[in-house]
């Protein structure tokens, strides 16, 4: 049934009820109209009236969880699509918009893979350099290195990683040097943790310092460059306070077919 019929018919309902009680019911309109008559009539009108916004609220209600999608979707930002449910023209209405966001977020990571790779001509030669000389440098099971600034810098390196294409080296690289220059430049630390370990469906690089934290700083380039290039690889992205205070940024990448 269209969203148009439902609404004219719980509206009709409602009035065809109210004339029902006028009708049958043991009520009478005197002229001029005395005053309990015009409470019952009262009465009657703003319980029709709370019926009517009942059932319209009733009908109408997933339509307010596809406005909550609307105004907090982030294309960034993958988030379960909203349920759907209803009838008629509502449930294909939640249907058409998850369609959308799914399209959406293809075009997005489509048109970012262009960008970056436009961006990065070298980026077979730097993941090639990451592959025999910044991953040598990681897989230091831990050492601790000082700065010139005081900054001291932990690596540690799983063992028995799975092998990641040359694409999502790049970006594990990139992703670990912003972080690295956003700690350097904002964070005010001491000390900085960085990881590179195992993980259920892949690879999880963590890092995390105990400087001053987020606060209230808005989302800069930096940050959105680093959740573009992690859509691009299919990878999920966090970034938040730490356990302890500071930022902690978490990279979760998924190995690939053809990966080991």
């Amino acid at each position: 049934m269209s969203l148009f019929w439902r609404i004219f018919l719980l509206n009709a309902a409602v009035l065809v009820a109210a004339g029902a009680l006028l009708l049958l019911g043991p009520i009478t309109i005197s002229t001029p109209v005395l005053l309990t008559e015009a409470m019952i009539l009262t009465g009657g009108i703003a319980f029709m009236l709370a019926a009517n916004a009942a059932l319209l609220r009733l009908g109408l209600f997933p339509l307010q969880r596809v406005t909550r999608a609307m105004t907090t979707t982030d294309l960034l930002r993958p988030s379960p699509r909203p349920e759907v449910a209803g009838h008629g023209e509502i449930a294909a209405l939640i249907e058409t918009f998850n369609t959308m966001l799914d399209r959406l977020e293809a075009e997005r990571a489509t048109s970012s893979a262009r960008a970056l790779s436009a961006q990065e001509a070298e980026r077979r030669r730097v993941a090639q350099e990451l592959h025999d000389e910044v991953g040598q440098t990681l897989t230091a099971l831990i050492t601790e290195t000082p700065t010139s600034d005081g900054l001291t810098i932990r690596r540690q390196m799983g063992k028995d990683l799975p092998e990641l294409d040359a694409e999502a080296e790049l970006v594990v690289y990139r992703i670990a040097q912003e972080a690295l220059t956003n700690t350097v430049r904002h964070a005010r630390a001491s000390r900085l943790e960085l990881s590179l370990r195992r993980s259920p469906c892949g690879v999880e690089l963590r890092i995390r310092d105990d400087g001053r934290g987020l606060g209230d700083t808005p989302e800069g380039a930096g940050l959105r460059g680093m959740r573009e290039r992690a859509l691009l690889i299919g990878a999920e992205l966090f970034r938040g306070p730490g356990p302890q205070g500071g930022t902690e940024v978490r990279l979760d990448v998924p190995v690939r077919n053809g990966s080991r």
